[in-house]
């Protein structure tokens, strides 16, 4: 049972940056793009909130 949490919660990791990435180049955000590359949790933070609705 804890691999499948792992497993899902690196599935949750990996969407929550692949919708920031895809979000900062949609809407030309290349600062905070750059930000989210260097500084992963900064992305995954984005993109759940992005999902939640906080921006």
């Amino acid at each position: 049972m804890g691999n499948f949490l792992g497993f899902l919660l690196l599935i949750g990791i990996m969407a929550g940056w692949l919708n920031h990435l895809y979000v900062c180049f949609t809407e030309q955000m290349w600062g905070f793009l750059i930000a989210g590359a260097i500084f992963f949790p900064v992305g995954v933070v984005h993109g759940w909130g992005l999902w939640l609705g906080f921006w």
